[in-house]
């Protein structure tokens, strides 16, 4: 489905460089869910936003990003030709695959966002206009896709009710807002969602019944990416775990072993934080991303770091980039 190889992503400010995202690597298959957690301003939604091709015009972005669309017909959206058929032709799936990094904004805006990849953003009250009714909004998504589903069918399979959707969005209330901006992702019947924090500012209730849903995305047989700090969350709805720190996927993991015992000292740490655990926030604080030091990002704040670590370690056979795991 997606397998992110080698992605980076660089802003250019006036005197200085934010290394947003380093050599990221990775896969997710149909009916999977992926949780990349870390804490804030580590690199996590930059990703979400660079595979949408929805960042800002500072942005540099190398690498690549292969989405097989399969049923979706890939081949009809920009895709790559077949291995074989030209320079940087790759076979994925038995289908041409589009890399999200090469392709153009027309491909992006046209065949990619809404009907290859359904986007949840972050805080959805905040990305809804405020003087059209819930219905309004997805009558027109609906239309921009189109997709002959009325607006009540959709809806319902988000779990809201026909009159839910003549409210406002100040008229929505947290839960009610995140269904509709789950109505909206599912639109085009998109086989990739990616989730950006979808739980922020809910309730513990809320945040289940969001994950729950996630899960049954999955079990529908669609991809989930979830963008997340929280790790019960993560715990809820992942079947695997990528860690990111201070722009790099420091472990990958399946997420029982990861939730019994993470290998990475950062990972094990961001456990230990939690109330249910230890309850003993990680030491320190996490590197600018301006200025990233040549080893391992994470030595200062390490209780583990030796010499070797002034080296950038390498995502070893266990999949971890950690010189003693």
């Amino acid at each position: 489905m997606l397998r992110v190889d080698g992605l980076s992503v660089r802003f250019h400010l006036p005197g200085a460089e934010v290394h947003a995202v380093t050599d990221a690597r990775f896969e997710l298959r149909e009916g999977r869910c992926l949780a990349l957690v870390g804490e804030s301003g580590c690199g996590k939604s930059v990703m979400a936003h660079a595979l949408l091709g929805l960042l800002p015009g500072n942005a540099t972005v190398t690498g690549h990003a292969w989405l097989d669309a399969g049923d979706h017909d890939a081949a009809n959206v920009g895709s790559r030709p077949a291995a074989g058929a030209g320079p940087g032709a790759r076979s994925v799936g038995g289908a041409g695959a589009l890399d999200l990094v090469a392709a153009p904004e027309k491909v992006l805006a046209r065949r990619v966002r809404g009907r290859l990849i359904g986007l949840i953003p972050q805080s959805p009250a905040a990305h809804l206009t405020p003087v059209r009714t819930a219905r309004a909004q997805l009558d027109e998504t609906l239309r921009e896709l189109g997709r002959t589903e009325s607006a009540d069918t959709l809806a319902a399979r988000a779990g809201l009710r026909p009159q839910d959707l003549d409210r406002y969005p100040h008229q929505l209330s947290g839960g009610m807002a995140q269904r509709v901006a789950n109505a909206l992702a599912l639109a085009g019947d998109p086989p990739l969602i990616v989730a950006d924090e979808p739980t922020t500012g809910l309730d513990r209730p809320l945040v289940d019944a969001t994950m729950a849903e996630l899960r049954r995305l999955c079990d529908e047989g669609r991809a989930v990416l979830v963008i997340t700090h929280d790790l019960r969350a993560a715990e809820r709805v992942a079947d695997e775990i990528a860690v990111m720190y201070a722009s790099r996927i420091v472990e990958l993991s399946q997420a029982g072993p990861f939730f019994s015992g993470p290998l990475h000292p950062y990972a094990r740490g961001l456990l230990d934080a939690l109330p249910t655990r230890r309850f003993v926030p990680v030491p320190g604080r996490p590197p600018e991303l301006t200025r990233l030091p040549d080893g391992c990002a994470f030595l200062p704040r390490c209780d583990r770091a030796t010499a070797a670590c002034e080296e950038q370690p390498l995502m070893n056979e266990k999949r971890v980039a950690c010189h003693h795991a």
